[in-house]
């Protein structure tokens, strides 16, 4: 067993109070133990770290050089520790305050449900605040200080400036079409380009990503189309009557696909793979609460089932 992972917190807590009372005979009265007792506690610290932290005198108790050095490092270990138990307190109690979270809409209408019900969970007492936009709107809003995080893909560099990008998964752009659209068989992505195209805008993230895939296949953005993110839109879009072919992140569809409201394309998209994370302000040190709803949401990915048929390798499935 390597030397930290035999540390205690009682051992560092001895040694911190003997350190602060001069005397081993104070210390057992602080922490209401007998001095035979801190005696043994200081020995068994010595000895796990192979140094001699105190000398015993006529006057009490003074630090070795060594324990000069290891008592930096006590007291900011047990700082931390009581740091972390009064955040959750304040979890618990509602003193914790408010989380407000921007996200793209592919995250907000399938990996947010089920994170802000674990959030909830750990956090009852916290009040998450949801805010849906276009990239460049939530990450203006996030650099200025009106979010305090944002999920979503991965932009363009030059709106990445003062910020911080962590990977949580990849998602790739779906088309979809209503279950008894004449190309729920289509498996060729120029036969799309007989119906209308509900197209991702040019302020949206994925908007290069389908540019590309249409180049890539000997084709122009779709002179018929309507632009748009919008899942209400879309949707009504693709089941009423003008029956458009929707081209939108997966995550966005995800529950009309499994909920057989919307067939997905047995379509080659997989160049349109890309990374969500989280966006925050690099600068800046993150709160307890942020950590924990990052911890909601990774562990709400293992809760997802899979898409695209064969799917892995890729993270995530969403």
């Amino acid at each position: 067993m390597q030397t930290h992972q035999r540390i205690k917190l009682r051992h560092l807590r001895t040694f911190v109070e003997i350190a602060r009372r001069g005397a081993l005979k104070h210390t057992a009265k602080a922490l209401n133990m007998t001095q035979p007792a801190v005696s043994k506690v200081l020995k068994d610290l010595e000895d796990i770290l192979g140094y001699r932290l105190v000398v015993r005198n006529r006057s009490g108790a003074s630090l070795t050089e060594a324990g000069e050095l290891f008592l930096q490092y006590a007291e900011q270990s047990l700082a931390t520790l009581q740091q972390g138990l009064t955040s959750l307190s304040a979890m618990q109690t509602g003193a914790a305050g408010q989380l407000r979270v921007g996200a793209l809409p592919s995250v907000a209408a399938r990996l947010f449900p089920l994170a802000a019900q674990r959030f909830r969970e750990v956090s009852p007492g916290a009040l998450l605040i949801v805010e849906q936009g276009s990239h460049q709107t939530l990450v203006s809003r996030l650099r200025s200080g009106e979010l305090d995080l944002v999920v979503g893909r991965l932009g363009a560099p030059e709106t990445m400036a003062g910020l911080s990008f962590t990977q949580i998964y990849s998602e790739r752009v779906a088309c979809v079409v209503a279950m008894d659209h004449p190309l729920v068989a289509c498996t060729r992505i120029e036969d799309i380009l007989d119906w209308p195209v509900i197209y991702p805008p040019l302020n949206a993230a994925i908007r290069p990503l389908v540019d590309r895939l249409f180049l890539a296949n000997g084709m122009g953005v779709p002179t018929d189309r309507l632009e748009s993110v919008s899942h209400a839109f879309g949707r009504a879009m693709a089941l009423g009557p003008m029956r458009a072919v929707w081209l939108i992140s997966e995550g966005v569809v995800a529950g009309d696909i499994l909920a057989g409201v919307l067939r997905l394309l047995e379509l080659d998209t997989s160049s349109t793979s890309g990374p969500v994370g989280v966006m925050a302000r690099s600068e800046e040190e993150e709160a307890p609460i942020s950590r924990l709803f990052r911890s909601a949401m990774m562990k709400s990915l293992t809760d997802l089932p899979t898409l695209w048929p064969g799917q892995g390798g890729e993270g995530p499935p969403l």
